[in-house]
């Protein structure tokens, strides 16, 4: 059995001193509970090296929320994957929607943002996820396929099985979003775990762990978590806030055993 995942994304939040406070509460809890789940955390670049210095010798994994391909070069702005490592992460957000819509990202774009984290050894934190049009026209299945095709296009089998896959349909994220029932997300990630095969083969597809994320909450995070399918949780607004984090890994790791 898959060991289940819960994370959260900070966005565009916290200051250095919050996000100080955050990580050593969190290091607080993972030392002394050590929780049977793994924990990660994707923080804004300006506070990356301050909390991965924090976080060294602990439990908690850190992700960067974006990456640029290159490793150096004229890419004013950007990030590259040799800069994240060098600050302390060993993951990387890939994909979000918020990149895609807001910023222009692409399939072929995240696929070369997944080549340059794993030259580095970064763990990608592939997100994918469907329109409310995709899904009001039935092809929602089709675009996960096309996203998940062209962004694992050229790894080997040994990489894809390193990928952690967050399924995020667009019209459950942020303010307005509406979380999606659990027997539908649990579908979704049987699909996703059979085209995963499909790609990398039985063996290194069936490794992938396939979490969910789009307006998890307190309320929700127990029956989506239960589901047969779900690997794990991807927190926004819910857990901005440690206490609020930490009910949800403790809500996570009461069904280890699922």
């Amino acid at each position: 059995m898959k060991r289940l995942w819960v994370g959260t994304g900070w966005k565009m939040n916290h200051l250095m001193e919050e996000s100080l406070s955050y990580a050593a509460r969190l290091r607080e809890f993972v030392d002394e509970e050590k929780p049977d789940v793994n924990v990660f955390i994707c923080v804004p670049f300006t506070v990356l090296h301050a909390v991965s210095e924090l976080l060294t010798g602990s439990e908690v994994n850190l992700a960067s929320q974006n990456v640029h391909w290159l490793d150096r070069g004229a890419a004013t702005g950007e990030i590259s994957s040799l800069m994240v490592k060098d600050a302390g992460a060993n993951m990387v957000e890939i994909g979000h929607s918020e990149r895609r819509q807001f910023f222009g990202e692409n399939d072929v774009d995240v696929n070369k943002k997944m080549k340059a984290a794993f030259s580095h050894h970064l763990r990608p934190i592939l997100c994918i996820g469907e329109t409310s049009q995709d899904k009001a026209y039935g092809v929602g299945k089709e675009t996960l396929d096309i996203q998940l095709k062209i962004a694992l296009h050229g790894l080997t089998p040994e990489q894809i099985s390193q990928t952690l896959v967050a399924y995020e349909p667009v019209w459950a994220i942020g303010d307005s979003g509406k979380p999606a029932a659990p027997e539908y997300v649990n579908e979704i990630h049987a699909h996703l775990s059979s085209t995963l095969c499909k790609i990398a083969g039985e063996t290194h597809g069936k490794q992938v762990p396939i979490i969910y994320g789009g307006s998890v909450n307190p309320e929700n995070a127990s029956s989506l978590i239960s589901q047969p399918n779900v690997d794990g949780l991807f927190i926004g607004r819910s857990a901005w806030q440690v206490e609020g984090f930490i009910n949800l890994i403790q809500i996570v790791e009461s069904h280890t055993e699922k």
